[in-house]
């Protein structure tokens, strides 16, 4: 049985256009995977309940359009986000190495300084993969960041990388607790020894 609603998330899913960020949010909200997913326009944005070690947080999920000329709303959209999931496509080097320009993005905009950050990898499910699992799990153990490999299509990963970005919010104190009421605990330093697997 779930119990009450701990809290809301506000959780942004970010990366280039065309990486499956869309199709790992209908993955995540409907078990859905749709092989024609258009381009997203503007923001989409979905709401899930989940729980996570016995606390049911209900996640506001935003989902953005990865093209520039989308890119108008950037600060309000970042405004109290609590978690970020970077994604790029396996097969796609340029949507890798397009990763430092919406870390800046993050840093620039967040109004939270300790928001919890998840890299996924996308589209394992592939064969042409360009990107190896080191060099993301590099890149996101240099950013702090916790690292998954994922597919929408065959569900692999997807399910995991909300639980465990959800899992390190909820152990992050002052990120979600009395939100806007008080601003005690959130300088704390990052905990730089993340960015294990994950434990699905």
């Amino acid at each position: 049985m779930e119990g009450d609603i701990l809290t809301t998330l506000k959780i942004l899913i970010i990366g280039d256009s065309g990486v499956g960020k869309s199709s790992l949010l209908l993955r995540f909200t409907d078990d859905r995977f749709d092989p024609d997913q258009s381009a997203t326009i503007g923001v989409d944005f979905k709401v899930k309940s989940l729980t996570v070690e016995g606390n049911t947080v209900k996640l506001a999920i935003w989902d953005t359009a990865g093209q520039e000329r989308f890119r108008t709303l950037t600060p309000s959209y970042y405004r109290g986000a609590q978690g970020v999931i970077f994604v790029y496509d396996c097969t796609r080097k340029d949507s890798f190495s397009h990763l430092s320009t919406w870390l800046t993005e993050v840093e620039t905009y967040s109004t939270k300084p300790n928001i919890v950050k998840m890299l996924v990898g996308n589209k394992i499910d592939k064969e042409n993969r360009v990107v190896t699992r080191e060099e993301g799990l590099k890149f996101a153990r240099k950013h702090s960041m916790l690292f998954i490999e994922a597919s929408a299509k065959t569900r692999d990963g997807v399910e995991c990388a909300f639980e465990e970005l959800v899992e390190k919010i909820i152990q992050t104190p002052g990120l979600w607790e009395n939100d806007g009421t008080s601003n005690r605990g959130t300088k704390l330093s990052m905990d730089t020894s993340q960015g294990g697997g994950c434990g699905c």
